[in-house]
């Protein structure tokens, strides 16, 4: 599902904040936002703006300037904030609908973490079509999956933060890629290092079939939360490119092992999808199995490969609002 940096959406409540003389809590999909006071009422349109949007220089987003125009997660008078709502008025177009995508109206680009040029090397080429990229759906941003999927079962795994890795075999040859770009194999591509350290053409040339193994490179990366000594790699998916579908968790799990290789932790097993969006971040957290931080937040994906009419593939995540505080 392709992220919509910027919204049409519908206010569905509004709440007091306690303590609070200027500003009151709105609710737009799943999220929490502050606004100002009375500038919105209930069922009220307005342009609601993800976390990591970048916003354009102009003068009605001047108050972002000294977070060089990115919103971030906030919290204000004790109300976590993700996302700001804004007046329609602030494009001139008509017409609009709910859940029209006016990300390139309102001219928003996506924060992207910069990857230092020195550990990147050669550009071979853009990520694959035939293999989904490693982004997956806040919760938040598609409510309804937890109304069509209610009481369904799911499995946890803890969301780290690192850099995606996608190591993959397409008929006889091996590549390696980041989130959006597939590397040549030179010596100070970080990439491509973890993949000699993990003998990982070996590996997956050794299974005659066309795959694709995909995790999150941890270590020198990021800040090294974690703060490991070397880096490491935590897998989260396999897909096969032939049959154009991930493997099941029974099945990952084997292959995985098999390939001598490491998985992200794994928190839960048959989790019953019973509980609201707010229960949902309450689950998200919690302290990482990796390192005495607040883990970035939760993964879930049904037992069995599931199609969902929204997501795809029936997988989400759910972001620890502590995490995001700390860290963003």
């Amino acid at each position: 599902m392709e992220r919509k940096l910027a919204s049409i959406q519908i206010i569905k409540n509004v709440q007091p904040i306690e303590n609070a003389e200027n500003i009151e809590r709105v609710d737009i999909l799943g999220w929490h936002l502050v606004a100002k006071k009375g500038e919105f009422k209930i069922g009220d349109k307005c342009i609601y703006c993800e976390v990591d949007s970048i916003l354009p220089e102009r003068p009605e987003f001047e108050f972002l300037r000294n977070k060089n125009f990115r919103i971030k997660t906030v919290k204000l008078r004790g109300q976590v904030s993700q996302g700001i709502c804004f007046p329609l008025s602030i494009i001139a177009q008509d017409n609009l609908e709910e859940g029209q995508d006016v990300t390139s109206i309102v001219g928003i680009e996506k924060y992207e973490a910069l990857i230092p040029c020195a550990m990147q090397g050669k550009i071979k080429s853009n990520f694959p079509s035939y293999i989904p990229k490693t982004d997956e759906t806040r919760i938040q941003t598609v409510p309804k999956v937890l109304e069509r999927h209610k009481n369904f079962l799911f499995y946890v795994t803890e969301k780290v933060d690192g850099c995606s890795i996608t190591a993959y075999i397409k008929d006889g040859e091996f590549s390696v890629a980041s989130r959006r770009l597939v590397y040549l194999d030179t010596p100070d591509n970080i990439w491509w290092q973890m993949a000699h350290k993990l003998k990982l053409e070996y590996k997956l040339k050794s299974l005659n079939m066309n795959i694709a193994i995909q995790g999150e490179l941890l270590g020198n990366v990021q800040g090294n939360k974690y703060k490991l000594k070397e880096n490491r790699v935590l897998w989260f998916n396999v897909f096969d490119i032939t049959e154009q579908k991930f493997l099941d968790l029974f099945d990952f799990n084997n292959l995985i092992s098999y390939l001598g290789l490491e998985t992200v932790p794994l928190l839960q097993f048959d989790f019953i999808l019973d509980k609201n969006i707010d229960e949902l971040v309450e689950c998200s957290k919690g302290i990482s199995n990796i390192y005495n931080i607040p883990r970035e937040g939760i993964v879930l994906r049904s037992m069995k490969e599931t199609w969902d009419e929204e997501l795809g593939r029936l997988s989400f995540k759910v972001i620890n609002p502590d995490f995001l505080l700390k860290f963003d």
